[in-house]
């Protein structure tokens, strides 16, 4: 449900989960559909539905957490500075029209479009039969009734075969965010290192300020560094095979 492009589809899923435990369906009502599912976000999400981001970030500032506020601060930036230069030298380096993963994204549609037949409405408004279902593809606006067009802003399937019947670039049709030179515009921001200690200009009143440590007692035991576990992943078989770097 969460990667659904249309409201029908959408609703047979939720149809099936209802009738498997309708206790489930409230959950997910009382959630709220915005926070989890693509068709009802408030803002385009993308492919982007997973926190393995923050997951990559934790893991890699396991040790830098044992440093003080000062240290650790340098240490993210310099993580995130070298992060920036890689990326943005990667970039540089991509020669193809758009980034590696929508080129290929673009190809698949590219070939499932092989079997469809187009008829043209207007200049810009097509329908396309696609195993017998009838599809409406605006140009003029990029959308077409499956969803993807739009949500994707990626040539769906229906749009390429409507693009390639006018001997028009798909390339054009995608977004901007995908071509290589916005990607570079994207760590284009520097991230400046902070001057020495003994350089520092701090104001009198900072300076006089006392930092008294807070009234917090220590727990007994050894501190924890790994976080808990959610439950789906406790349930897990132990055979189960994964990746030796990030589990």
């Amino acid at each position: 449900m969460a990667k659904e492009y249309t409201q029908a589809e959408f609703d047979s899923l939720m149809e099936k989960v209802e009738k498997v435990d309708i206790r489930v369906k409230e959950y997910l009502e009382l959630a709220g559909y915005e926070k989890w599912a693509r068709l009802y976000a408030p803002v385009n999400r993308g492919w982007t539905r997973m926190s393995n981001i923050t997951e990559s970030i934790n893991a890699t500032l396991v040790s830098a957490r044992e440093l003080s506020i000062y240290d650790f601060l340098e240490e993210v930036r310099k993580m995130f500075g070298c992060w920036n230069c890689s990326n943005r030298k990667e970039a540089t380096q991509t020669y193809t029209t758009l980034g590696k993963k929508y080129q290929e994204m673009l190809t698949l549609n590219e070939a499932m479009s092989t079997c469809m037949t187009v008829v043209p409405s207007i200049e810009y408004l097509h329908i396309v039969n696609d195993g017998g279902r009838h599809y409406t593809v605006c140009l003029l606006e990029r959308k077409c009734v499956c969803g993807r067009f739009q949500v994707d802003e990626l040539p769906c399937p229906h749009a390429w075969y409507v693009l390639k019947s006018k001997f028009l670039m798909p390339e054009e049709y995608c977004s901007n965010y995908y071509k290589p030179n916005f990607v570079v515009m994207t760590y284009d921001v520097s991230m400046y290192p902070l001057l020495d200690k003994n350089d520092w200009n701090i104001l009198a009143h900072v300076a006089e300020e006392v930092v008294l440590p807070p009234k917090w007692k220590r727990p007994p035991g050894r501190p924890k560094k790994k976080c808990d576990k959610p439950l789906s992943e406790l349930l897990q078989p132990k055979n189960q095979h994964s990746c030796s770097i990030c589990g």
